[in-house]
């Protein structure tokens, strides 16, 4: 039988490849394997929400700085659209500029992390996502 846990999809939206690579070196080290789908800019990951080709529940890892596409649009494209509105958001970017946390968690971010911050703690955010859809009821676990 699966845990709920194990069927939460993870949709990671990074432009960066060592970045992707990083944070599915993370999960794969944490021995977390809940599938991982990446979207390499906004306007491809809000298509896939849209189409639904993301199986629900999901939690999205968004960066900010990204081609076509940012994060803070992506974010306000998702909350303007009732289907997916209630996605939860996590913000990982190089952006520590407080304009782009307070616009991030005017968004309803579920948390907003600096890469360059995490640095070698990175581990202990990827156990905190694990953590957070282990207790967490999220939209689409029935």
């Amino acid at each position: 039988m699966t845990r709920f846990s194990e069927r939460v999809t993870l949709l990671v939206v990074e432009d960066d490849d060592i970045d992707f690579m990083t944070i599915k070196r993370s999960f794969a080290r944490e021995r977390i394997s809940n599938h991982i789908v990446r979207a390499h800019h906004g306007e491809e990951a809000l298509k896939l929400l849209i189409n639904n080709s993301i199986p629900s529940p999901y939690v999205v890892l968004l960066d900010l700085q990204m081609p076509r596409m940012g994060g803070l649009e992506f974010l306000d494209k998702v909350r303007k659209n009732k289907t997916i509105a209630n996605a939860i958001v996590f913000v990982l970017t190089t952006s520590a500029n407080e304009q782009d946390i307070e616009r991030s968690y005017l968004k309803n971010v579920a948390g907003y992390f600096v890469k360059d911050e995490a640095g070698k703690e990175f581990i202990e955010i990827v156990s905190l996502l694990r953590g957070y859809w282990q207790i967490a009821h999220l939209p689409g676990e029935a």
